[in-house]
């Protein structure tokens, strides 16, 4: 079997998980050349797969990176727009992101307070409590101790339940 047979297999089981883990990390139903480009870079560094993790969660990894990048290229973008005046951009379709991705007024709501808690607790709630990855594919995934993955996600969890606490207080 081929590396590219191979990781379009993989591609066809985790691209729709992976989708999702965009939407959550980005806040951005515009994540499809994203989840393209992790292919891309599986393929490319598929000779680096030495099997110690799981597909899962090497694509997971990649995907990971991926938003790091993404986030750092808004930030370096953030400046431009605004002094180029384009900081509110008319949007290119009627159809928002909510409703590309079917999300309900509750799920919309949870990714408005995860992305206003700390990176790590993100990434964590969204790894373990959306994507539904285990304790040991978190681990793999970010590169830390089970026990860290265990401790980071209790305080994520208990920091989103706060989070969303005050965001009902109007």
């Amino acid at each position: 079997m081929g590396k590219n047979h191979q990781i379009s297999q993989w591609f066809d089981l985790y691209s729709d998980a992976i989708y999702q883990f965009f939407i959550y990390r980005l806040g951005s139903s515009d994540v499809e050349d994203l989840v393209q480009e992790v292919y891309i870079r599986a393929i490319k560094s598929y000779d680096s797969f030495n099997g110690t993790a799981s597909p899962k969660t090497w694509l997971y990894s990649i995907a990971r990176h991926l938003t790091i990048d993404e986030i750092r290229k808004k930030q370096r973008n953030k400046w431009k727009d605004i002094l180029s005046f384009n900081a509110f951009p008319e949007p290119t379709t009627e159809r928002t992101p909510e409703y590309l991705v079917g999300l309900s007024e509750e799920n919309t709501e949870l990714i408005q307070a995860i992305h206003l808690l700390k990176q790590h607790h993100r990434e964590i709630l969204i790894l373990r409590g959306i994507s539904g990855l285990t304790t040991f594919e978190t681990a793999q995934t970010l590169n830390w101790t089970e026990n860290k993955v265990r401790s980071t996600y209790n305080r994520a969890k208990k920091a989103l339940l706060e989070q969303l606490g005050g965001m009902n207080d109007d």
